[in-house]
């Protein structure tokens, strides 16, 4: 059944007026330099909300009044094209009441465009926002979306975007090829500090990522319109771009530094992160344990930049709900996985003997394709709070300090 999509709300006035902003988006650049990857070119769009130029007008518009370029279809990721769905739930395809064009969803019966999708185009051009973290599925998406469009002779144009925890930080575990999934689909640190087109280079020229041939990877056509003005210290602040709400949870850049440090399995072993409430991934609470006791012990850790404080999120029971606020003090010395495994080890303290041994297959697959880890979990289901967390981390930063070398050959900006 063909069910139509909800046209956008209307952006507020302060965004449709030209500021000055020292970034430009591939979405810009590509107009600026009179939309020449795309001319003569039938067209189809991998795009959501956050998918819009430095003035907030959706990539969507843009496209469909570019001079000799024919958008015929739109793709939509997790949450749908105008981010409507909640994490995690199947889309149907469906028809876009606004332009009329076709909307197939890669969250739902595929996860790839199919062969009869992609007929007729020339390219499928890809605007997504990513925000710098491996399980995001934004990444996932396009590399599935490349995989189609390598094997069946369309080329592939990524509209660049910033990284928003910008391109310098590189941490955190490695993905094992055995937990490659919709969560996690390239072999890279769960902080990668790439920006999707320069993931989108990883994928192309690197043998074994993409799912085709070795022939189909060669003759494959990338093609990505860089930024202009991006550096790899910027964080998203420094950007001067108005940030879209890429998901639910996600919608500020306070939610992304939260996800990159509490959002790996944690919500298997008793604490919550504050989906939902005024402050996701940033508010951490463990069941049965006050937001006191929380922040002693969190301090007690000395994890290298960061503290800790508690809030007041609002009501629980008539009493004030308490949590405590994670707060990265200095970005330099951050490593911003490390909270994550620490709060792993403190639940089998707090819920002893261990809860994560406790898991059902499920979850445990769950927790396994997010942190993607099998030495990891070996370790902390055999030995619970006495797991060495220091050497884990010391041997991931080794690994992402080798990936950071290696995958120079990939940036686009230095």
């Amino acid at each position: 059944m063909v069910l139509p999509v909800q046209a956008p709300l209307p952006l507020p006035p302060d965004l449709r007026v030209d500021l000055p902003y020292p970034v430009m988006l591939g979405i810009d650049v590509l107009e600026a330099d009179g939309f020449i990857s795309v001319r003569g070119k039938r067209v189809g769009l991998l795009t959501h909300p956050a998918g819009v130029n430095r003035r907030g007008e959706s990539t969507i518009d843009v496209l469909r009044r570019a001079p000799g370029c024919r958008l015929t279809a739109l793709f939509a990721p997790e949450h749908g094209l105008y981010g409507a769905e909640k994490a995690s739930v199947q889309v149907d395809d469906t028809t876009d009441v606004r332009t009329g064009l076709p909307v197939y969803s890669l969250h739902g019966r595929n996860r790839r465009p199919t062969e009869a999708q992609l007929a007729g185009l020339d390219a499928l051009v890809i605007d997504l926002q990513d925000i710098g973290v491996r399980s995001y599925t934004f990444n996932v998406v396009m590399r599935y979306a490349m995989d189609a469009c390598f094997r069946f002779g369309v080329e592939v144009i990524v509209l660049d975007r910033p990284n928003p925890l910008g391109g310098l930080k590189v941490d955190g575990p490695s993905l094992d090829r055995e937990w490659m999934s919709g969560v996690g689909a390239f072999p890279i640190p769960y902080i990668h500090g790439l920006t999707m087109g320069e993931l989108a280079r990883f994928a192309a020229g690197t043998p074994g990522v993409l799912d085709v041939s070795e022939e189909q990877r060669t003759n494959g056509r990338l093609a990505v319109v860089p930024l202009r003005g991006w550096r790899r210290a910027m964080r998203w602040p420094e950007t001067g771009l108005h940030f879209v709400p890429t998901s639910q949870n996600v919608r500020n850049f306070d939610a992304v530094v939260g996800y990159a440090m509490t959002g790996l399995g944690c919500e298997y072993s008793g604490f919550t992160h504050g989906l939902g409430g005024p402050y996701p991934f940033r508010s951490l609470q463990f069941r049965g344990k006050s937001a006191a006791r929380l922040e002693k012990d969190l301090e007690a850790l000395q994890l290298p930049g960061l503290r800790y404080r508690t809030i007041a999120v609002g009501q629980d029971g008539g009493k004030p709900a308490m949590r405590v606020w994670v707060e990265v003090a200095d970005w330099q010395k951050w490593n911003p996985t490390e909270l994550s495994f620490h709060l792993h080890r403190l639940a089998c303290r707090y819920d002893g003997p261990n809860p994560f041994a406790k898991l059902g297959a499920k979850q445990a697959r769950s927790f396994n394709i997010h942190v993607g880890s099998t030495e990891w979990w070996n370790a902390l289901v055999k030995e619970g709070a006495k797991v060495d967390v220091a050497a884990h981390v010391r041997a991931w930063q080794t690994q992402a300090d080798a990936f950071r070398r290696s995958s120079r050959v990939f940036w686009l900006y230095e």
